[in-house]
């Protein structure tokens, strides 16, 4: 926001130099980003948050400068020279949206001559950056930079029976804005339309053909009140930004729309002549009360830190305009119209604070810091980076939204309808992802089409799972571990299980099989029991839609919060074995479904106290092995803790465990 400090004082006496008004307003939430040096004036370039939408203009920022110094704010006098002519019978309002339009006036100034603005008007604009284009349009631009409150002046004539429709565009609509842009219309924008269709796009740009020009002889002004979202959306899909949609972007006044409109019109007759028809066209389908907010004076001071005087505070209300009423140590205030940022006590303990001045809050010269232990999520997050680095996996992050298509592959299968946000910005990937995995198999793909082979990555982030059915429309979020690799699941299932074995040291894993729509094969994860994720190989149908030709990626997922709630217990330590083991590789043909935990199962069945380890070596199918069955070869290490094992014993132990393959498993020994 540009101030011309002459047109400032304009609305609140001051002798200060523009220096100690940027000072003042920095200190009241408005950074100076810089003052440009005139003849005899000055321009001070404010920041205003976009929560302030009251401070774009001459008056909000008096109101600001006033509360601090004291000085009282002048606000123009309006008085408007009225015709007998009434307004009612030459132009005609309709809102067919009234939740994106809550308010709209319109005045009709007859008899006016476009021509040139004067000096006094045409420098304060071209300080501030605005264009002079003629004395009407300058009027309209002069009090949006006073009021806040954007117009918008049409040529009466080129209004079709002078009647405004508020409404949404129809598809297939088109409209030519002042500035010569086309600007093709989509049905979620909001528009100010005749009987005969779109004549400007609301809150942003006014169309060409009802342009006010040197012919124009009547003039329909417009005043209003639109939704600063509906606002905010079209001007971005349009690239269409302008200075009245930057104010109604964030929230204009809607009580003083009327005093708004009738300053507007006193300043357009003051400039180019003519007479205001009589009354006004205000269109105000619901109304607004005021709202009030209640200040505790203890709560201030607890949550300041300091103790503000009472009348300090009540004295800082008022100035604001905030009207406070003293009930023993609770302040009542009613918020005035232009502060839409105002609505809960915070808020008024924060205004009190500003203009209280954030000085007056002591400093200690020495600063005393004192060390937190670290937090535990954090501890484990970085532990798991720590051991999956050395498992050759590398940490990535990911945006957390996906596409309908990949959030439908690892959707569950109760038909639940994932969460979506509604932006401009976010027109195809929009939807909270429920599973990390798609975001990092998008990942894997890059860096293959890069040839950074081998690939493994994980991630630890937010996953919002919907509700339990269609009806249900609450979403958990959730901490998530997820891991993707282009090598076989044997290496996924190792990095996990000495991960999880790095927490819990005693904890017992077993990869359970499962079905999942994205995996082509697939394994729940327990620990103790107890599902923690899962894992599988990557199917084929997504591995179409992520285009993956040559390679078979697996992925895992884990519930981090179970992660993190494993024992860390005491580490039981074993001496180094005194006496050596001998190692037996079995090749059994079994049964096509035959699954490795069944054969695991089978071996423990027949074991002797000295088997130390099963391990899976190998699977294959091919020749010399019948068709529907599969040979799995795995080793067997024997130990004996009290002497050296002799292989007589161990044949012994081997054929029982054959045998109980046999008999469970109807396994049969593969000879070469």
């Amino acid at each position: 926001m540009k101030l011309l400090l002459s047109w400032l004082k304009d609305y609140i006496e001051t002798d200060q130099t523009p220096d100690q008004i940027a000072e003042i307003l920095s200190n009241l939430g408005f950074p100076c980003e810089g003052i440009e040096r005139l003849d005899d004036d000055a321009v001070i370039d404010v920041e205003v948050t976009s929560n302030r939408g009251d401070c774009l203009s001459y008056v909000g920022i008096a109101r600001e400068l006033a509360a601090v110094t004291g000085r009282q704010v002048t606000m123009p006098a309006v008085e408007l020279d009225e015709a007998e002519r009434d307004v009612s019978g030459l132009a005609e309002v309709k809102i067919a949206e009234p939740d994106l339009c809550c308010r709209y006036t319109a005045r009709v100034i007859d008899g006016v001559t476009v021509g040139p603005s004067p000096d006094w008007m045409v420098r304060p604009l071209e300080a501030v950056g605005l264009r002079s284009v003629n004395n009407v349009v300058d009027a309209t631009n002069y009090a949006m930079m006073e009021t806040g409150q954007p117009p918008h002046a049409f040529d009466y004539a080129r209004i079709t029976n002078g009647r405004i429709i508020v409404r949404k565009a129809i598809a297939g609509e088109r409209i030519v804005s002042i500035d010569g842009t086309q600007c093709d219309l989509e049905p979620d924008m909001l528009i100010i339309a005749d009987p005969k269709g779109p004549v400007a796009v609301a809150g942003v740009m006014g169309g060409l053909d009802t342009e006010v020009g040197e012919a124009t002889r009547t003039i329909l002004l417009e005043d209003a009140y639109f939704d600063p979202v509906t606002v905010r959306t079209t001007s971005r899909k349009l690239s269409l930004p302008s200075e009245a949609a930057f104010r109604f972007e964030r929230t204009v006044d809607i009580e003083n729309i009327d005093w708004a409109s009738r300053r507007t019109a006193q300043l357009i007759i003051q400039l180019a002549g003519g007479r205001a028809c009589r009354g006004v066209v205000d269109a105000y389908p619901t109304g607004k009360k005021p709202v009030q907010v209640t200040l505790r004076l203890a709560r201030l001071n607890n949550l300041l830190g300091i103790e503000v005087p009472a009348q300090r505070a009540m004295k800082i209300l008022d100035a604001l305009g905030f009207r406070p009423q003293l009930d023993h140590a609770t302040v009542a205030c009613t918020v005035p119209s232009w502060r839409s940022d105002i609505y809960r006590e915070a808020d008024l303990i924060e205004e009190v604070a500003r203009v209280y001045g954030y000085a007056q809050i002591p400093t200690e010269h020495k600063i005393e810091i004192q060390v937190v232990p670290v937090d535990s999520r954090q501890a484990l997050a970085r532990s798991i980076g720590t051991f999956l680095n050395g498992c050759s996996f590398f940490e990535t992050v990911t945006v957390s939204f996906v596409n309908e298509k990949v959030a439908a592959m690892f959707a569950g299968s109760n038909g639940q309808t994932p969460l979506a946000v509604r932006h401009s910005s976010r027109k195809s990937e929009n939807i909270l992802r429920s599973s990390l995995i798609g975001s990092l198999l998008a990942v894997l793909k890059t860096n293959l089409n890069a040839r950074n082979t081998p690939c493994r990555i994980f991630e630890i982030a937010d996953t919002f799972a919907p509700g339990a059915d269609k009806q249900d429309t609450r979403c958990t979020e959730k901490s998530t571990l997820a891991l993707v690799c282009d090598s076989d699941l044997r290496d996924l299932r190792g990095a996990i299980e000495g991960l999880i074995s790095s927490i819990d040291k005693n904890a017992r894993i077993n990869f359970s099989p499962a079905e999942f729509t994205w995996a082509q094969t697939g394994a729940q994860i327990l620990v103790n029991d107890e599902p923690v994720g899962i894992a599988g190989v990557v199917g084929e149908k997504v591995r179409n839609e992520f285009d993956f030709k040559d390679v078979v990626p697996v992925a895992a997922e884990l519930d981090f919060d179970k992660l993190s709630s494993l024992q860390r217990g005491p580490v039981q330590v074993k001496p180094i074995p005194r006496f050596p083991a001998i190692e037996r590789d079995l090749s059994i043909v079994v049964d096509e479904p035959v699954s490795w935990a069944e054969i695991v199962e089978a071996v423990n069945k027949k074991a002797p106290q000295a088997l130390e380890d099963i391990r899976f070596v190998e699977i294959y199918r091919g020749k010399g092995i019948p068709g529907g069955k599969k040979s799995v070869t795995l080793s067997l290490r024997f130990r004996d803790e009290d002497g050296t094992l002799t292989h007589d014993i161990v044949d012994d132990f081997q054929n029982k465990i054959v045998s109980s393959l046999a008999q469970r498993v109807k396994a049969q020994l593969r000879t070469l």
